[in-house]
């Protein structure tokens, strides 16, 4: 469970990467115009389109010519249940908590 999540929050780190997959929640989308609105090469597209699809987070498939981005929502699911496990906590009050501490280790 581990490496699934790991290589989806890696993917996830990236601005760029985040802003292509915001992108890709409108409509799937040729991979030159996925490019077009960032300023950098379309071979460095490509390398983030690459780390999209090793996280199973996007997948392409060609379509004649034309390579297409098609984003896969369901590769977030384990992303997303972990994350909701925290929301489940309750704050703690760390002041309250190193009083704690303190408290018991002076005794």
């Amino acid at each position: 469970m581990t490496q699934p999540l790991d290589t989806i929050f890696a993917a996830l780190a990236d601005p760029t990467r985040r802003a292509i997959l915001a992108m890709l929640l409108e409509d799937d989308m040729a991979v030159t115009d996925v490019a077009e609105p960032f300023e950098m090469s379309l071979a460095a597209i490509s390398k983030h389109l690459v780390v999209l699809t090793t996280a199973g987070l996007i997948s392409q498939e060609k379509r004649g010519r034309v390579k297409w981005c098609k984003l896969e929502p369901d590769a977030m699911r384990e992303a997303s249940v972990w994350m909701q496990a925290f929301g489940q906590m309750e704050a703690i009050d760390l002041d309250a908590f190193e009083s704690f501490l303190a408290q018991e280790l002076n005794t």
